[in-house]
């Protein structure tokens, strides 16, 4: 199976959208600046420092989610029990996002996310728990006497 080449497209496509996400969180940062928006009577101020630091944060989360599909490609090891953690969350996101999505953006912009959730969804099956133990050697019975 093509283990590796899912796992460093996978660290691929997450890596460009850790920046990505981060770009559209300052632009929404900015347009709550300027014209001042609040939810419910918040300060402006608390939503543009919130939506920097969601866009910082999230940015953050993808890169390392990233940083796990990249070691797994390398070593063609499956990710430790954190990391499994990590991109099973991430893929969580992606699905519910493109649920929201295909609502308010449209399909190309669920297309993506489905694509990038099928990816990550890819990477941690190809390397499942039965991986491991067919890449370890078997050792040969002894020979009868």
């Amino acid at each position: 199976m093509a283990r590796r080449p899912i796992a460093l497209v996978t660290a691929a496509v997450l890596l460009l959208e850790a920046p990505g996400i981060v770009v559209i969180n300052a632009v929404m940062a900015r347009f709550v600046k300027a014209q001042s928006m609040s939810l419910d009577g918040m300060d402006p101020g608390a939503m543009y420092t919130g939506t920097w630091v969601l866009g910082i944060v999230s940015g953050i989360a993808l890169a390392l989610c990233a940083l796990v599909a990249l070691v797994a490609g390398v070593r063609d090891r499956r990710p430790g029990r954190a990391g499994r953690g990590l991109l099973i969350g991430c893929a969580i996101v992606h699905g519910i996002l493109a649920a929201v999505a295909v609502g308010l953006l449209g399909w190309p912009s669920f297309a993506f996310l489905v694509v990038v959730l099928g990816l990550i969804v890819l990477t941690l099956v190809a390397y499942g728990e039965g991986h491991d133990k067919a890449a370890e050697p078997r050792e040969e019975a002894p020979a009868a006497a």
